[in-house]
């Protein structure tokens, strides 16, 4: 049989260079996408999330937030929110994420492979991304059209 590559997507990783040296030992990447949100996007949406401590269910207070303020929709609880999801602490966590990403974000625009890709709503910015997906990436066929 023909050889034939694989195509696959890793969303969130390599974060640090050392993950990006690590996986060139695996493998060639030929398509790095960089999604660029502003600060206070990201951090606004991080700090809306809530949670009922007993089951785990989130809530996102812009995007999905419970029928009645604060409380769980199933219990009638009160949410919580996580140390980590509070203002401060996500701001925190984007500066030192953002620390790491960088010298990622230099070596794959350095090897001519990394698309960037601003904005700051998904349904905006997802279009757009699809097409370069679909322009890079082979159709998925069904075992019926092989």
């Amino acid at each position: 049989p023909a050889a034939h590559s694989r195509s696959w997507a890793r969303p969130g990783f390599p974060r640090t260079l050392g993950q990006a040296q690590a996986l060139d030992g695996i493998c060639q990447l030929d398509l790095v996408i960089s999604l660029n949100i502003p600060f206070e996007t990201l951090k606004d949406r991080l700090s809306a999330r809530w949670v009922h401590p007993a089951s785990g269910r989130v809530y996102n207070m812009d995007f999905n937030p419970p029928q009645s303020q604060g409380v769980d929709d199933l219990t009638g609880e009160p949410l919580v929110q996580r140390d980590e999801d509070r203002p401060e602490a996500v701001a925190a966590r984007l500066r030192k994420y953002k620390d790491a990403a960088k010298p990622v974000i230099e070596l794959y625009k350095s090897r001519g492979i990394l698309h960037s890709f601003s904005g700051t709503e998904t349904n905006k910015i997802w279009p757009y991304v699809y097409s370069l997906l679909s322009s890079r990436i082979p159709p998925i066929l069904s075992e019926e059209e092989h």
